[in-house]
């Protein structure tokens, strides 16, 4: 259940970790009707955002759903509201990881427009100075192996806690200048039922299919193959 504070300013519903002013929310909706900036990653994966200051917030980032496949090409941002929207569920989701001890992008808000049929958006605070796990894999693969550690710790604390990040590869997770990092892309993330070793080789199977597709380091393969055998091996 959401922990979320809710509001309504003008046509859209937001959901809030603390009240903004309208001042804020006006800045929030004029942002959710600009163009947005297609961000094409090192993996090919394409993601429509926005960053932007907001007025006593600071920068943040405004990710818009959109569709994919072939139903993009009829109904690109509109989705059917059958109980929690998705910006609402990667909200939350975003919150309990983080209180679970794994670094993500600090939720700010999301915002739907519709009943029936919505638009969402989801709003998180931007991680300065950072390169996705594969640009610095290619780039300096000393300082990806001390940051390949770090996401180990961190994809075992999610296997722990039976969450299942559906889409987890070298270009969702964010590593800034002190080589903290970042699991991005909650979206569809579920609570899996599968037991931890089933759910650690769903982890390893689509990690091991990115870093082959894309042709990126092999240890980025060897040091997770290895990191999540061994806290699973006896079970």
């Amino acid at each position: 259940m959401s922990t979320a504070l809710t509001k309504t300013y003008d046509s859209y519903h937001f959901g809030l970790a603390s009240d903004l002013a309208d001042r804020q929310l006006k800045q929030l909706v004029r942002l959710f009707n600009t163009p947005t900036n297609t961000v094409d990653s090192v993996l090919g994966g394409r993601s429509s955002v926005t960053i932007a200051q907001i007025e006593g917030i600071g920068s943040v980032v405004v990710k818009y759903y959109t569709r994919g496949g072939l139903l993009r090409y009829m109904v690109k941002r509109r989705y059917v509201k059958w109980g929690e929207t998705r910006c609402q569920t990667e909200y939350e989701l975003l919150q309990k990881v983080r209180n679970l001890g794994v670094s993500a992008p600090e939720p700010i808000a999301y915002a739907f427009q519709g009943s029936l049929f919505y638009k969402g958006w989801l709003v998180t605070r931007e991680i300065k100075q950072k390169q996705t796990l594969a640009e610095l894999s290619c780039a300096d693969e000393e300082h990806a192996q001390i940051a390949m550690k770090e996401l180990i710790n961190q994809v075992s604390t999610l296997v722990n806690n039976n969450i299942f990040h559906v889409d987890l590869h070298p270009g969702n997770v964010l590593v800034d200048s002190h080589d903290r990092v970042f699991l991005l892309d909650f979206d569809k993330a579920c609570l899996s039922r599968k037991n931890k070793n089933k759910l650690r080789d769903q982890y390893l199977s689509r990690w091991r299919r990115a870093v082959i597709k894309h042709r990126l380091p092999e240890m980025l393969c060897e040091m997770m193959c290895t990191g999540l055998g061994k806290n699973y091996e006896a079970e």
